[in-house]
């Protein structure tokens, strides 16, 4: 097939990348599809729009405003105008191919005019990644108003975009049932699930005490790693109470990696407590991080309790690769905690219970043999469950309905 697809993604302007979505596509590529990717190429990076060609993957980067680490005036005007300058640049560069299959994902759900054009063109079937669920998570965060004018307007967007799509792939089980939930207009032979998945590598760990010691990490300690994005979604506040608590203790030690809109908490209350068992890495390159997570012992994952939508992180796939249980802590509605407690590589607290999690996290102190098993149960469940291939037979499978 000739595959068209769309991402606001900064990832897959590489397909070399490792992710979620350059693993899908060099999937695709290497089974003999023709892969063409529409990316942006963001303000900030000062890179004009070109066309790049890698054997059968055609990366086209649309030079765009900033859509991600800037304000919320030139996020908003950078979504509202990215479907436009998407437009021109795939009639301009790949207006002499015919695409069988569109696929795309959320964010952002204002694409769907763009998409409606592009099926009716190429009579094309047309997949819709459902990785986020909005406006509803943030009306649960309280920036949207509910009922509001801005909710109304995106509700409508997002109904359009569901609608248009012949296909919808869901992260989870829960996920796929709220969708048919919420939208009583979709017919459910169209939803199904395609969960986050990626390229599973078996990470071998050399020099681990050699590698900690280089961040003043002691190797005799569990060691906790939070890595991916500090934002509002993720709760942090939650995890500085958790930080709080275990400030003093020398038999456990705390990694946070990252960057987002609530870093700033995470510096200044390391700023301010000096504590001896934290530490805080903004950024880190990507072979450098995954080198320091094999090198820990326990994944951590946060939410927000406000959400009422059911998320599925898909930081927790380098943690399995890298054989860490997973501490988490969710909202009432996420099936993840559920999954990884019935399948045995996580332990599961409702976000803002403290009593729970500090249970969890002394788990994982004093049980070393447990912690070593449920990571070998969740290595095998990410290649049972998320590896690429299920993601790729997932989209393949639901064209054959």
């Amino acid at each position: 097939m000739n595959i068209l697809f769309l991402s606001i993604s900064t990832a897959i302007s590489n397909i070399a990348n490792r992710g979620i979505y350059p693993d899908l596509l060099r999937h695709f590529a290497n089974h003999g599809h023709e892969v063409f990717i529409v990316c942006p190429y963001e303000r900030r990076t000062k890179r004009e729009s070109s066309l790049h060609h890698i054997n059968n993957v055609h990366i086209l980067g649309v030079k765009t405003l900033n859509i991600t680490k800037t304000s919320i005036f030139e996020k908003g005007l950078a979504t509202f105008l990215i479907e436009r300058q998407f437009g021109k640049a795939i009639n301009k560069n790949f207006n002499n191919y015919k695409f069988d299959l569109i696929l795309y994902s959320t964010p952002p759900i204002t694409f769907n005019l763009l998409i409606e054009k592009l099926k009716l063109k190429h009579q094309a079937k047309t997949y819709l990644m459902l990785k986020d669920i909005f406006p509803q998570n943030a009306i649960d965060l309280g920036i949207i108003k509910e009922g509001g004018v801005l909710s109304r307007y995106f509700r409508k967007k997002e109904q359009k975009l569901y609608k248009i799509s012949d296909f919808i792939g869901c992260m989870s089980p829960a996920n796929a049932e709220y969708t048919l939930k919420k939208n009583i207009f979709l017919d459910k032979k169209k939803i199904g699930i395609c969960p986050n998945a990626i390229e599973v590598i078996d990470r071998v760990v050399v020099n681990k005490k050699n590698i900690l010691n280089s961040y003043r990490i002691p190797s005799d300690t569990t060691v906790f790693i939070y890595g991916g994005n500090l934002g509002v979604p993720q709760g942090i506040e939650f995890l500085i109470e958790i930080l709080e608590i275990y400030k003093n203790r020398i038999d456990c030690f705390f990694v946070i990696v990252g960057n987002g809109e609530k870093a700033h908490l995470v510096e200044k209350w390391v700023r301010l407590n000096s504590p001896i068992n934290v530490i805080y890495l903004p950024e880190l390159e990507r072979n450098k991080y995954e080198q320091l997570e094999a090198c820990c012992d326990i994944g951590m994952i946060f939410l927000d309790k406000r959400f009422t939508i059911p998320n599925f992180p898909s930081r927790m796939l380098s943690y399995l690769e890298s054989k860490l249980p997973l501490l988490i802590t969710t909202d009432l509605v996420s099936d993840l905690g559920l999954i990884a407690t019935d399948n045995k590589f996580g332990k599961y607290s409702t976000a803002g219970d403290l009593f729970s999690i500090s249970e969890n996290i002394e788990f994982f102190i004093n049980n070393v043999e447990q912690r070593r098993i449920m990571g070998e149960n969740g290595f095998k469940y990410l290649i049972d469950n998320y590896s690429v291939s299920i993601a790729y037979d997932a989209i393949l499978n639901s064209l054959k309905i």
